[in-house]
């Protein structure tokens, strides 16, 4: 397909038209593949997940799914990668337990950008093992969509599989390519895939580790992975994650005085954050009812380790960031 969408392509808004969809593009990815094998880093993410569906649906066991854990993903997201693709529609799944590897590396890092670099440089090493360790691999599959064409060229540079050496000589498959991010999720439903995954909020390539700030300790990234999934659990219960755009925790590298025990103690805090927005250029910040907060609150402080404050950022964006690094 051209890397321009068409004028007269048909917005995809009701499951007759995904249905469409995929079957067209079934057959696309069988005759540009034939009986080749195509590699997909799955992370787990909407488009990644959607893309993996859709080729197990045209090839089968000729998708090999990569599926890196670098330990900054959120509560529960590897083992459902594992339980959906591999033990549900029976991919042909390689998973990677990498967190060590990754953390180590990151180990003492405090700058934002360097962070990022670590990341994705150490991705595209784990990746490219993978890979080199495959036989007949011929085409790299990504999830590439529509705004990412519009807004960063033809490769999505944050699935970090751009920077793979040349001499692998991949020929890329993007099946989504031209399709806006809502119309990914109706296809996703009619591919089967669980709610949950296909109405994931926005994550950042580097995940939670650009949100235990500074320099990433093991403990502290735990602190905020397990309220991360409070706040998650507790917005689906009030009916707030179908109204807010993103929502997610934030944990900086300080302390501050408290009591646990009737004993003073020094802990961290912990920032909630839930905005709204339609382009991300700019965002608004959600009204939380305080019934939710003080719920989120009580939880965080009873179930979370090392924290002692719950703080909740309701700057707009400008002039604050969505994310704090």
């Amino acid at each position: 397909m051209s890397s321009v969408r068409p004028e007269n392509m048909e917005r995809i808004t009701t499951r007759e038209l995904a249905d469409k969809f995929i079957a067209e593009q079934i057959e696309a990815i069988k005759k540009q593949v034939g009986d080749k094998k195509v590699l997909l880093a799955l992370s787990g993410g909407v488009d990644s997940s959607v893309v993996a569906a859709l080729l197990i649906r045209a090839i089968g066991n000729q998708l090999v799914c990569v599926h890196v854990n670098h330990g900054l993903l959120r509560k529960g997201e590897p083992e459902q990668v594992i339980q959906v693709f591999r033990n549900e529609m029976s991919a042909n799944l390689i998973y990677v337990d990498a967190v060590d590897r990754f953390l180590d590396k990151l180990a003492g890092v405090s700058n934002p950008e360097q962070k990022r670099k670590i990341i994705g440089a150490e991705f595209i090493r784990v990746f490219e093992e993978e890979a080199r360790k495959l036989d007949g691999i011929e085409f790299l599959a990504q999830g590439t969509i529509y705004p990412d064409i519009l807004e960063s060229g033809p490769v999505k540079a944050h699935h970090n599989v751009g920077g793979l050496p040349e001499d692998l000589k991949f020929e890329l498959v993007e099946p989504v390519k031209l399709l806006f991010k809502d119309e990914v999720r109706q296809v996703g439903l009619a591919l089967g895939l669980p709610e949950n995954m296909v109405f994931r909020q926005p994550f950042p390539g580097p995940g939670l580790g650009v949100r235990c700030l500074g320099a990433i300790t093991r403990d502290r990234l735990e602190a905020v992975r397990e309220s991360d999934a409070i706040l998650r659990e507790e917005f689906h219960n009030a009916g707030l994650d179908k109204n807010v755009w993103q929502y997610f925790t934030i944990i900086p590298d300080l302390k501050s005085v408290g009591i646990r025990d009737n004993v003073r103690c020094e802990q961290w805090p912990v920032i909630l954050r839930a905005v709204n927005t339609r382009d991300a250029m700019s965002a608004t910040i959600e009204e939380i009812p305080y019934e939710v907060l003080k719920k989120v609150t009580d939880r965080i402080l009873n179930e979370v380790t090392g924290v002692n404050r719950v703080l909740y950022d309701i700057t707009p964006k400008p002039t604050g960031t969505i994310e704090w690094e």
